[in-house]
């Protein structure tokens, strides 16, 4: 059997397939301006990405920079500071280098004179000597073994060899406590103390000094550094009273000129 209007259907068909055919052509210009659209974007966003990872590893890259120069600035900060610590105890052991050397020079120099003193002494008391027959005898002191005795002792001493020369001023002033260098000898056994930080020893000895020869011309010296030894053990009190006893009992010494200095700070 044949349709009602076969014109009618024929008519349709061809137009009906080229609606479909167009209709697709713009779906797929569609899809095809989306997926475009889609690829610029996604290139964008990789573009944003690529830019603010630059800008992060830049700035990275300055902050490890700068710490690298602080680090460096402190590296010399730090090398300046040691060379400077070093000069600072290179001066103050040529210092006390010195010093040493001006007090072992000038005892030196006093011992000169102290024979003659000795021997003046030793004049004037010659015939009350001859009248005590009866008296003990002391032992012959030979002088030239007593002053290498105590030459060693300081020559020890003066080597920086503060323990030995310590034993040997002990040694001297027990063997010869009546001689004329026994104030010398316990007074650098207290210097000897001192350099070995041996404080408290160092004291006693310096004030033993002063108390048994108050009269010599250590005496004063011995006591000032009597009390920096005070000092530095933490006594304060005693230390100032040390330095008021120079000043009160040996006003015109160079030691009294020290101690007065020392009771201003």
């Amino acid at each position: 059997m044949m349709p009602a209007f076969p014109g009618r259907q024929a008519a349709w068909r061809p137009t009906t397939l080229l609606s479909v055919v167009a209709l697709m052509g713009v779906l797929g210009a569609r899809s095809t301006q989306a997926g475009i659209f889609d690829d610029d974007e996604a290139r964008r966003q990789i573009r944003d990405m690529s830019i603010k990872t630059n800008e992060r590893i830049d700035t990275v890259s300055k902050g490890q920079i700068e710490l690298a120069n602080q680090i460096q600035t402190l590296r010399e900060e730090n090398a300046r500071l040691r060379g400077q610590v070093e000069t600072l105890t290179y001066e103050l052991e040529s210092a006390k280098k010195r010093q040493q050397d001006f007090y072992v020079d000038l005892d030196g120099r006093l011992r000169k004179l102290e024979p003659q003193v000795s021997s003046a002494t030793e004049s004037r008391s010659s015939d009350e000597s001859r009248s005590a027959a009866d008296a003990p005898k002391k032992p012959v002191v030979d002088p030239a073994t007593e002053t290498r005795d105590y030459e060693t002792a300081l020559n020890l001493f003066r080597a920086n060899k503060f323990k030995e020369s310590a034993a040997a001023f002990d040694a001297f002033v027990k063997a010869r406590p009546d001689s004329t260098l026994a104030p010398n000898a316990e007074y650098w056994e207290g210097h000897a103390y001192s350099s070995l930080r041996d404080c408290r020893r160092a004291s006693e000895l310096f004030r033993h000094v002063a108390a048994k020869w108050p009269s010599h011309p250590k005496a004063p010296d011995a006591l000032v550094n009597a009390a920096a030894c005070q000092q530095e053990l933490g006594d304060a009190k005693t230390a100032r009273s040390l330095l008021e006893v120079v000043v009160a009992k040996y006003p015109d010494s160079p030691a009294a000129a020290t101690a007065r200095q020392r009771l201003k700070k």
